[in-house]
């Protein structure tokens, strides 16, 4: 029998101490969902114990996936706003992440930074005089680009609109896995392009929302032969049904493309509830940027999506033996730096498209 030394002994025991107290156990949490500006931001740092290295909460710009602030910080209760001063005195006007870093490692999921300001509202107006209309093939115009227009008519006296900042909606940064009969497709938020319509779909999907539902529509190409949707979120089925409400259309930074996923609605751009549809190709949605809102895309999955796009349909796009969505479910996000690509990244360029009449409805 071969005899390890005592040393040898206490040094593997140490390494698997020192493998059980990974950066994967740290997070940084807020205390609450909202804060009023001027207010206390109050964090909760954990990091494993018997971890003696460095602290830091770097903020880093969600495109640029860079970092702009940094500050040094400690384990425990801290002050989000005196690690970060600029968070009021600058009153910042997009999403930012707050990630806690442990010896320069990026650790857990980051916090989301959502500034509470005074939503940019769409109108559906005629594309020529700004004025506003009924017609359901009006342009949709957002009010920071009609006002100027209206100012350059001589219609209206200021081409600014009014924003007020009121604070911050702060929380970890979630993920969302969408568990279908064809497997599971995994979503990465983006509340940079979109973050009340991000934070709608995480409302539902932790609600439970999306509980066995089916997909009751499915485009798997236009009459152009360009992939375009599939269509779920209506617990009725019918495609007309929603959760009771309705939020206001916003102006995403996140262009359509395979495996985004975006809210369907009526003709008025401010009928967004709960239904949602997964775009196919770039090619086939290019022309939906601007008109509706995406707000989240695939990291995984791909192959699940393709399979449900190819489910027969009937009259009215409606799936023969529809697909189900069995349950939306929320959990962590990873760090910035371990992020996975997004599926699009991963498909051929697309070319852009005219727009066609056949959009995600209700």
């Amino acid at each position: 029998m071969i005899h390890t030394p005592p040393v040898i002994r206490l040094l593997s025991a140490l390494l698997v101490f020192l493998a059980i107290i990974t950066p994967t156990m740290a997070q940084i949490t807020p205390e609450r969902l909202y804060y009023g500006v001027g207010q206390r931001v109050i964090v909760n740092i954990e990091v494993p114990e018997g971890f003696f290295g460095e602290i830091t909460v770097r903020v880093y710009d969600p495109i640029a996936q860079e970092w702009t602030h940094e500050a040094p910080a400690a384990s425990g209760r801290v002050d989000l706003t005196s690690l970060l001063p600029y968070l009021w005195e600058t009153k910042p006007q997009t999403v930012s992440y707050a990630q806690l870093e442990l010896d320069g490692t990026p650790t857990g999921a980051p916090l989301v930074l959502q500034p509470l300001v005074t939503p940019n509202r769409a109108k559906l107006v005629d594309a020529t005089t700004m004025a506003l209309s009924e017609d359901p093939r009006g342009a949709v115009v957002f009010e920071d680009k009609r006002l100027p227009a209206l100012q350059g008519q001589g219609k209206s006296e200021s081409g600014l609109r009014q924003v007020t900042f009121s604070g911050l909606r702060v929380y970890v940064d979630q993920e969302v896995v969408m568990k279908t009969s064809a497997g599971d497709i995994v979503f990465r938020m983006r509340p940079d392009a979109a973050p009340n319509t991000a934070y709608n779909f995480l409302h539902l999907s932790d609600g439970g929302f999306y509980t066995n539902i089916i997909f009751h529509r499915i485009v798997a190409a236009l009459p152009n032969g360009n992939p375009f949707v599939i269509q779920v979120g209506d617990l009725s089925g019918t495609g007309s049904g929603g959760p009771g409400y309705m939020i206001d259309l916003e102006d995403s930074s996140l262009p359509h493309d395979f495996g985004v996923l975006s809210m369907a609605r009526d003709s008025d751009p401010d009928t967004n509830g709960s239904q949602v549809f997964v775009a196919l190709s770039r090619e086939g949605t290019a022309f939906l940027d601007g008109r509706y809102t995406a707000f989240a895309e695939a990291v995984q999955g791909a192959q699940v999506i393709r399979e449900i796009a190819a489910t027969p349909v009937g009259a009215e796009d409606r799936p023969m033996d529809p697909p189900m969505l069995l349950s939306c479910t929320t959990r962590d996000a990873p760090p910035i730096q371990d992020r996975l690509p997004a599926l699009s990244t991963l498909e051929q360029s697309p070319a852009e498209q005219q727009p066609d009449p056949n959009e995600p409805d209700r």
